[in-house]
């Protein structure tokens, strides 16, 4: 009886055309179907791919060949965006005579074996929102010389101006002068300037590129586990900033998609040994980037490398309309490593042991 049921289930359901059929030999045809789908499985489908041809791009913060910033720069170039970014001014001339000198020929290698080109570099201090906000002694330093539209609304201008209306805006910023302190130890001042740098910049760039920016476009911070949970050695108030940072991505996911339109995102990377990392020391033979690397490599569920190209790669998509519904989100990307909380005794150890 329930085989006469469901028999005539699929009778209502087709076409009177194809009803004709109905009776011993569908049955039996479904039967063999379902033979066939379990023997022989199909190959998976890459249909669904990252397409960002035609789109313009402004990535804040990259400065080498090291980091997320350049993954992220490689992955909306693979996908056909054009990319631009903004560059600390103290680093700035030596960023460009390493991309002159092919000193990142390597790195810049895409998908199709062409090379990364990125179509301008802006000199940006993301710790400046306009012109007013430059202290003298920072107009007068030689690191600065000649640059004279470095702040955020300035740079904003400026891209507005030379291509109308941008896409993508990534926040690839963080410093902190005391990160190697506890946060016992921490100074008011450097407490403020860490907050300064790492989060209100991600404000700020939203504030001043919302109104040059296409209705569905994206934006995409960088932040750090220490966020959410205690990680010894990232001090200075940097996790303090992160937690800003992630708290923010929320709230401008809501106003900045009421207002203009885009999402806003931000993607929670493990460990990398980037040059900036590398510049927190513990003190000791390790230093904290190695730390932390090593123990997330003992204790993540996928026990593995994180590379930059991990973090680049869903960087693309989520900026990408694959994700035109996805936003106010914090994206883990670390090899689960967030999903744990009892780790082995044995790990932790041989991550400090010389």
């Amino acid at each position: 009886m329930a085989s006469l049921l469901k028999l005539a289930v699929v009778c209502t359901c087709l076409p009177a055309a194809a009803a004709a059929f109905v009776g011993s030999s569908l049955v039996s045809r479904l039967q063999q179907s379902q033979v066939t789908q379990r023997r022989t499985p199909q190959a998976p489908s890459m249909a669904l791919e990252v397409d960002l041809k035609g789109k313009v791009a402004f990535v804040a913060g990259v400065g080498d060949a090291s980091g997320y910033g350049w993954a992220i720069c490689k992955a909306l170039a693979n996908a056909g965006a054009t990319v631009t970014v903004g560059t600390w001014p103290p680093v700035l001339g030596i960023f460009k005579k390493s991309l002159d000198s092919g000193r990142f020929a390597e790195e810049s290698i895409l998908n199709d074996g062409s090379t990364l080109e990125i179509a301008k570099i802006y000199p940006l201090d993301a710790v400046f929102d306009s012109p007013e906000d430059v202290p003298e002694d920072v107009k007068s330093n030689k690191r600065y010389a000649g640059l004279d539209s470095f702040t955020i609304t300035e740079v904003a201008e400026a891209v507005g101006k030379d291509y109308g209306k941008i896409d993508i805006l990534v926040h690839s910023l963080a410093n902190g002068p005391e990160v190697t302190k506890p946060l016992l130890e921490t100074s008011r001042r450097g407490y403020l300037a860490a907050g300064s740098a790492s989060a209100y910049s991600m404000v700020s760039l939203v504030q001043k590129f919302g109104p040059v920016m296409n209705p569905g476009g994206s934006v995409l911070s960088l932040t750090y586990y220490a966020a959410e949970k205690v990680i010894p050695g990232y001090g200075g108030g940097m996790s303090s900033a992160k937690a800003a940072l992630e708290s923010d991505t929320r709230t401008l996911a809501w106003e900045a998609g009421q207002k203009y339109q885009i999402r806003v995102n931000t993607i929670s990377a493990g460990p990398l040994k980037s040059r900036a990392a590398s510049a927190i020391s513990k003190g000791g033979d390790k230093s904290f980037i190695d730390i932390a690397i090593d123990y997330c490599v003992e204790n993540a569920p996928l026990s593995k490398d994180l590379t930059s190209d991990d973090v680049g790669s869903t960087a693309a998509f989520l900026l990408s309309p694959l994700s035109g519904a996805v936003t106010g989100v914090t994206m883990y990307v670390d090899n689960g490593m967030h999903a744990m909380g009892m780790v082995q005794s044995k790990a932790i150890k041989q991550c400090y042991e010389d």
